[in-house]
Parts: C-alpha cells; structure tokens; sequence
C-alpha cells in the first residue's frame, strides 16, 4: 500500500534512493573520522603505557633492597 503526500504517490525507488542518499552521507563522515579516531586511541594507548610504567617503577623502588658489600 503506498502513501501519498502533496497529491503524490512515494514509491519503492524513491524510498531506496533517500535511505542510499542518508547512508552514503553517514559512511563518508565515518571514513572521514577514522584516522582522527586511531591518533585519539594511539595517544590514549601511549599514555597508560607510560602511566604503568612509571608506576611500577616507583614501585619497585620502594620495595627493593639495598644492599651494600663491603671488602675487609
């Protein structure tokens, strides 16, 4: 059953063109995103890296040892 507006009938074709059209606007903004996406996960990667590792090695500090030799 087709639906009319302003004295005409939507059919088939123009419903696949308008969803084509909306789905083509919304996949060139996402492909135009992705590389400013992977920099924002490469920076946030890095940074709890370096987060863990200065962390850990604070860490170890405080829990190792010293020990001092001496020669007699």
């Amino acid at each position: 059953m087709a639906s009319t507006t302003n004295g005409q009938r939507i059919t088939r074709d123009d419903l696949e063109g308008a969803f084509a059209g909306a789905l083509g606007d919304v996949e060139d903004t996402a492909r135009a995103a992705v590389p400013q996406a992977v920099v924002v996960a490469v920076a946030v990667a890095v940074t709890v890296l370096a987060l863990a590792y200065f962390a850990g090695r604070r860490r170890g500090r405080a829990k190792s040892a010293v020990v001092e030799i001496r020669r007699l």
